[in-house]
């Protein structure tokens, strides 16, 4: 898709620091890094998002990510890694192309995770039985 940044990258139209690149997945490192060593991993068949990405892809995007991962780590002197997959505007998606973001992380980068809300409904038990009922109808 020519208009889609991260098909321009696999394409080579544009720059990218690549760690990682093979017929189907490539890894580039991100320029709006949380920590040294953030990266990016992508199908290179182009797909909005996680949802609407083949299977197939999906499954070797989590195979290179395993591969790749330990070597990020041991690169930048992190001691673990976040995953994060932003799918849609209001989770903070910017470009729409899947991909996955591998964050190295380090006891004292300051970062916190998600501050869990006081307000979850009480009614949990129907929560999940209304997921698994849409889950039933596909």
């Amino acid at each position: 898709m020519s208009d889609c940044l991260f098909c321009q990258i696999v394409a080579g139209s544009i720059p990218s620091q690549n760690v990682y690149d093979d017929a189907d997945v490539m890894a580039f490192l991100d320029i709006r890094p949380i920590n040294p060593g953030h990266t990016l991993v992508i199908p290179k068949r182009h797909a909005e998002n996680m949802l609407v990405s083949s299977d197939e892809d999906l499954v070797k995007v989590m195979g290179v990510i395993k591969k790749i991962t330990p070597a990020i780590l041991r690169a930048v002197g992190a001691e673990a890694f976040n995953l994060g997959c932003n799918t849609g505007r209001a989770a903070g998606q910017v470009v729409f192309h899947t991909h996955i973001h591998i964050m190295p992380r380090l006891a004292t980068d300051g970062y916190r995770l998600w501050h869990p809300r006081e307000d979850v409904p009480s009614d949990l038990n129907g929560i999940a039985e209304k997921i698994r009922k849409e889950i039933e109808k596909t």
